[in-house]
C-alpha cells in the first residue's frame, strides 16, 4: 500500500530530564506522519476540515523498542494498511539516521461529518489518489 518517509529533528522541549522522548509525544510524531501522507496525495487535511470532514483517532497502538533521545534525527514512515471505507489505519515505523526501528505504531481514524457527529464514507477523491 501507499506509505511515505518525513524526517524529522526532535526537539528539546519533547524530552524529559534524561534527554528522552517522553512516550506521550509519539503519537505527535505519527500524526504529522499522517498529515505528511496525505499532504503527498495532494490532499489538505485542513481543506477536509472546511469541507466538514474529521478524522478522529478511534484506536493507537504503540511499541516502544528503544529510546529517541533529544537532536536525533528521526524518520517517521507512514504506510496505509488497508483501502478505507467509514474509516482509515495506518501503520507506522519511527528509525533512527542507522534506520533501526526505535517505534512501530498502528492508529484507526474514523471519517465522520462534523456538523452530524456522524461516521461518513471516506471521500472519493481520497479513494480516486490511491488509484
Amino acid at each position: 500500500m501507499k506509505y511515505n518517509e518525513i524526517q524529522i529533528r526532535v526537539r528539546y522541549g519533547e524530552t524529559d530530564q534524561m534527554g528522552v522522548v517522553y512516550h506521550g509525544n509519539y503519537s505527535n510524531y505519527f500524526e504529522v506522519g499522517r498529515l505528511e501522507w496525505l499532504r503527498s496525495l495532494n490532499i489538505s487535511y485542513k481543506k477536509m476540515e472546511s469541507e466538514g470532514i474529521m478524522l478522529p483517532v478511534v484506536s493507537l497502538s504503540i511499541k516502544y523498542k528503544r529510546p529517541v533521545h533529544y537532536d536525533d534525527l528521526i524518520t517517521i514512515q507512514t504506510e496505509l494498511v488497508r483501502l478505507p471505507t467509514a474509516s482509515i489505519e495506518f501503520s507506522y515505523k519511527l528509525m533512527n539516521q542507522q534506520r533501526e526501528i526505535l517505534a512501530t505504531a498502528s492508529t484507526i481514524l474514523a471519517f465522520v461529518n462534523k456538523d452530524l457527529n456522524r461516521p461518513i464514507r471516506c471521500p472519493q477523491y481520497i479513494l480516486d489518489a490511491l488509484s
